[in-house]
């Protein structure tokens, strides 16, 4: 498959689109939630745009996942030995345990101070795996 895909003239980019469509809609419904978790929007109900927020969210990072694993699928070696590559991997494990510890401990209903923290650590995570993403070219 990997193959295959690096010897086609579009298949690779139509990838890297998808995965940057998957990133922006991961990215950008999850600022927006940061926004309201942090005060703006005040009337729109927390529970309400969580419930479309995240649902679009995920739906992005499946995008984004399934579109990364086939691009990983042509050049896997070359990937692995990438620090930049290991760092971003490492990373999303981190967003990953961010997230979870997040809705485990019922942020969305807290709102505070603990919640705050992690949505902006989330933030963080997201923008560092797209700084590595970036880099691995230049690796």
């Amino acid at each position: 498959m990997g193959q295959a895909i690096q010897s086609s003239a579009w298949i690779y980019p139509l990838l890297e689109i998808v995965h940057i469509c998957g990133i922006a809609l991961l990215l950008g419904n999850l600022v927006l939630l940061e926004l309201r978790v942090f005060g703006r929007g005040a009337a729109l109900p927390v529970a309400d745009l969580a419930r479309l927020s995240l649902g679009i969210a995920v739906t992005g990072f499946a995008l984004a996942a399934a579109s990364g694993l086939v691009m990983f699928a042509t050049r896997p070696a070359e990937l692995l030995a990438n620090r930049a590559f290991t760092f971003k991997i490492l990373l999303l494990f981190a967003a990953g345990c961010n997230a979870a510890w997040f809705h485990g401990r019922g942020s969305l209903h807290k709102l505070d101070a603990a919640a705050k923290m992690l949505m902006v650590s989330s933030t963080l995570i997201w923008l560092a795996v797209l700084t590595c993403g970036r880099w691995i070219a230049y690796r």
